[in-house]
């Protein structure tokens, strides 16, 4: 299982490389909102902090741990470029006629 966050920073990384793998295509695709569904196992420590973490269940995963749940979580992204309100395009930078 990861954490949340990791699968989140994995999902960044790999919608980059696209952006950076398709720089020089003719064409492009701006990138909307991001449906992401997930199967989390939601777990509390026992620690004196008793923090709660979200993992994700791997596919296919039926072994559960006799302290956490499961759920089905649906997690709607809306990327923008970092510093502006732009959506990020997958394939590079903008040109005057693609809107």
């Amino acid at each position: 299982m990861i954490e949340l966050a990791e699968m989140i920073a994995q999902l960044r990384g790999e919608l980059a490389a696209a952006m950076t793998a398709a720089e020089d295509e003719e064409l492009r695709f701006e990138l909307g909102a991001v449906q992401l569904e997930a199967e989390f196992a939601v777990q509390r420590t026992g620690t004196a902090d008793g923090r709660i973490r979200f993992w994700v269940v791997e596919a296919g995963a039926s072994a559960q741990q006799a302290n956490s749940t499961t759920h089905r979580v649906t997690l709607s992204l809306e990327p923008r470029v970092r510093g502006s309100d732009q959506r990020p395009f997958v394939s590079g930078d903008s040109t005057a006629r693609e809107r």
